[in-house]
């Protein structure tokens, strides 16, 4: 009998900016890889009516066009008065794709283009041992806390700029611009 490795096609994909025509894609992937859960998550709370920071939406597509993969960065304020820093995620890929490297090709995307537009420190929600891999770690994040149920273990940071979140501390604050009503953006 002989033993023989999975095989797993790595598609070609492409990372762009998430465009309008990419929204319901999107929707339909994190409700396909998180389930409609996903929006009770206390992170949620912190989008819920803010749009992504600017620039910083990417979606990964295959050689055909078709989402596989998107992430988001949003603005928050780390703490009462604490330091500006992006709230990462979600963080999803097609579940018939993962392991396929895309979520960490989006992740590296992600937190190059927030380096190079200047920000200094990204938080989120998420597994230790996968972000650990990209350089966060809870260690910054002690004196800081998400709106809502979390767990602590899992709330993490990267520091893209040493001491970016020097002084934070308390319940993070969304901070980014909002965004219009679904009626209001119709009529626009």
């Amino acid at each position: 009998m002989s033993t023989q490795a999975a095989v797993i096609s790595v598609p070609s994909i492409a990372i762009a900016a998430e465009s309008a025509q990419d929204v319901a894609a999107r929707e339909a992937l994190l409700d396909r890889a998180m389930g409609r859960m996903r929006k009770r998550k206390s992170s949620e709370k912190l989008r819920r009516g803010r749009l992504p920071a600017e620039g910083l939406a990417f979606s990964a597509k295959d050689e055909n066009g078709m989402l596989v993969g998107t992430v988001r960065l949003w603005n928050v304020q780390a703490g009462e008065g604490g330091p500006a820093a992006l709230l990462l995620g979600p963080l999803a890929v097609d579940p018939s794709l993962k392991g396929a490297g895309i979520g960490s090709a989006l992740m590296q995307h992600a937190i190059a283009e927030a380096a190079r537009l200047g920000h200094g420190a990204i938080l989120l929600v998420g597994d230790a041992p996968y972000y650990a891999r990209f350089g966060f770690s809870a260690d910054r994040t002690g004196k800081l806390s998400m709106p809502g149920p979390y767990e602590r273990h899992r709330f993490l940071a990267l520091e893209l700029r040493a001491g970016a979140l020097d002084g934070a501390r308390g319940v993070l604050r969304a901070s980014g611009r909002k965004a219009k009503p679904a009626h209001e953006a119709r009529a626009a």
